[in-house]
């Protein structure tokens, strides 16, 4: 039997596989499940469970901002598979690593 906060998280958890690797996206925010403007912008962890990794990496989302949209005449440049994820869910979305160096 599992238990009714398993079936429906109180908090937002995506499970990824990204690049071969299982990884961990969570919010602690439980608006963001149930509320469209607190998908504005927040923030979500990041977590792989690689040993290389000590504690989940917070990562800021903007879902207005249109900074990330590059010249017409610049080449593209890569993105990281995480903020190509959470793209999947917030088309257009901007994501600060707040300091840390993407890895993923």
């Amino acid at each position: 039997q599992v238990c009714p906060g398993l079936r429906t998280p109180q908090v937002p958890v995506w499970l990824c596989s990204l690049c071969g690797r299982h990884s961990v996206l969570f919010s602690t925010n439980s608006r963001l499940l149930s509320h469209w403007r607190a998908e504005r912008v927040f923030h979500l962890y990041f977590y792989t469970g690689q040993r290389e990794q000590s504690r989940a990496t917070l990562l800021r989302i903007d879902t207005h901002s249109h900074h990330w949209e590059e010249d017409p005449g610049s080449p593209r440049r890569r993105r990281p598979s995480v903020e190509m994820a959470i793209r999947t869910k917030w088309a257009g979305a901007t994501v600060s690593w707040n300091g840390t160096d993407p890895f993923f």
